[in-house]
């Protein structure tokens, strides 16, 4: 088995996710395909998250990728929250979720206000309504409600957050159009995108699996499910299938998988002062948070914040230290930095130079302040 510390993980991790200063900054779509998607809660956090990745970003970029060129995609994929993918990844998260049979217990169908007839009306309807002009959610509401016959269903489907447009969602029969005006509007990915193919469930499962890892492993089964939205025990036969291709690792105590071919990477991972600025609901801080190594836990509440808010954090040499928030001030952005602990000089100089770097991004000068 192989061993290694945390120091070379932290640095592979921050590797992969673009995480270190590089003097070729790298393309949108590389980094959200490596990174395995963007959350996409606020749009303007996942564009600080590009941003914080050093890509070859400019304000508006990541609208333009979703609404004009079309080469990012929105919708609900992982534990069925809101995600930018790569618009050629769609089919395969899409056919990777499919593996997967949400529970839903008869409390679910009294919470939502629909029978399981309902439900399965809206799953059908949803993808017969939908082309490639978007319906805001009242238009899509009443369109699926007189497919199927069922009036009421047009109120179910206006009232809630879109709990019950997921799992057309996940199936890949829904995304995100452009707004119209301040309402959303909703598309068939496979007339809105360029290309769609059906992949078999299973591999695509296993490629999700291989990307995971590639981004942030070592990973436990748990760990993994608990991104993906899936039983333990599931991810576990999962692993096992993959067999040689993946390998057990001791990390300081610690024992995970890595994709086997990664583990050389690891090993030769050659540690350096990386200091970043990480957005609210940031992918890395999302999946790694409860790894005691990446945050204590004595800090978690700081960060996983009530009705599942994931603050700002800042990540020194791969460890969450502290949250940040920034504020536009007539013509500054003012940044404050609440730190865990206290940090060297060095570390100040790093943030000092990530916060001009945000200025020069949002166009405004910047002033930089310590809680």
């Amino acid at each position: 088995m192989q061993q290694l510390s945390w120091e070379q993980v932290h640095t592979w991790r921050l590797a992969r996710h673009q995480l270190r200063p590089t003097e070729r900054p790298a393309a949108i779509l590389d980094v959200v395909q490596g990174i395995c998607g963007l959350h996409a809660q606020l749009l303007p956090a996942a564009e600080l998250a590009l941003w914080a990745r050093r890509t070859a970003l400019a304000p508006g970029d990541l609208e333009t990728a979703l609404w004009e060129r079309r080469t990012l995609v929105k919708t609900w994929v992982m534990r069925g929250t809101l995600h930018v993918l790569a618009a050629d990844d769609l089919p395969l998260y899409a056919a990777a979720r499919r593996t997967h049979t949400p529970r839903r217990p008869p409390s679910y169908y009294t919470y939502h206000g629909v029978t399981p007839e309902e439900l399965a009306a809206i799953e059908v309807g949803v993808p017969a309504v939908l082309g490639a002009e978007g319906l805001t959610r009242e238009e899509l509401a009443e369109a699926v409600a007189a497919r199927a016959g069922t009036p009421r269903l047009a109120e179910v489907l206006r009232s809630g957050w879109g709990a019950l447009l997921k799992p057309a969602a996940a199936r890949g029969a829904l995304c995100f159009g452009p707004n119209r005006g301040r309402n959303v509007t909703f598309v068939a990915p496979a007339a809105w995108l360029e290309a769609w193919q059906e992949l078999d469930p299973q591999v695509a499962l296993r490629e999700v699996a291989h990307r995971y890892l590639a981004a942030y492993g070592p990973a436990t089964p748990e760990e993994f499910a608990r991104w993906w939205g899936d039983e333990p025990a599931a991810v576990k036969r999962l692993f096992r299938a993959l067999g040689d291709e993946l390998a057990a690792v001791e990390v300081e105590g610690w024992r995970g998988w890595a994709l086997a071919a990664s583990v050389p990477e690891l090993a030769g991972a050659d540690p350096g002062l990386s200091v970043a600025l990480l957005p609210a609901f940031d992918p890395y801080t999302v999946a790694l948070l409860k790894q005691p190594a990446v945050l204590a836990p004595t800090h978690t509440a700081h960060i996983s914040r009530p009705q599942g808010w994931i603050s700002p954090a800042v990540l020194v040499g791969g460890r969450i230290a502290g949250t940040w928030e920034h504020e536009l001030r007539r013509d500054t952005t003012h940044v404050q930095v609440t730190l865990f602990a206290p940090m060297d000089d060095e570390v100040h100089r790093h943030l000092a130079a990530e916060v001009e770097r945000l200025g020069a991004f949002l166009g405004t000068a910047t002033a930089l302040s310590f809680a």
